[in-house]
């Protein structure tokens, strides 16, 4: 099995230590990013849906960044929301302006019930350029 580490972006937000989780484990030439909220320093989410979407897309790039990757690295994303129908046409033009035109990753969007007071969430999937960080 190959070696993992914790990868932590540089200005972490409050809710890795405060439920004991690691930002993101890179093993071998793969990262596994946790769920990433649209949390703000100090672990609570702002009220604009856009803002907290925003600030989502903004805590996977520092993780990636610190992993010495980019959206361009990854390969499969999960984006969690509380209510699809409100969310997605908030999410989708994020997505399609972070990951540009592509090839986009392969994406799963599941609904959910609870996000611990969070309506978005992104997790994903990357392969890790040769001599990253």
């Amino acid at each position: 099995m190959p070696s993992r580490d914790a990868i932590w972006p540089a200005e972490p937000h409050a809710l890795y230590t405060a439920h004991g989780y690691s930002p993101a484990v890179r093993a071998g030439d793969l990262l596994f990013v946790s769920g990433q909220v649209g949390a703000r320093a100090d672990g609570t989410p702002p009220a604009d849906l856009g803002e907290e979407v925003s600030l989502a897309f903004d805590n996977l790039s520092a993780i990636l960044d610190a992993a010495g990757a980019g959206f361009d690295d990854v390969v499969d994303v999960t984006m969690f929301a509380i209510d699809p129908d409100a969310v997605l046409p908030v999410a989708l033009p994020e997505f399609a302006a972070r990951f540009g035109d592509g090839p986009r990753p392969a994406v799963t969007v599941p609904g959910t019930t609870w996000l611990a007071g969070f309506r978005f969430e992104i997790k994903a999937i990357a392969h890790l350029p040769t001599g990253a960080a």
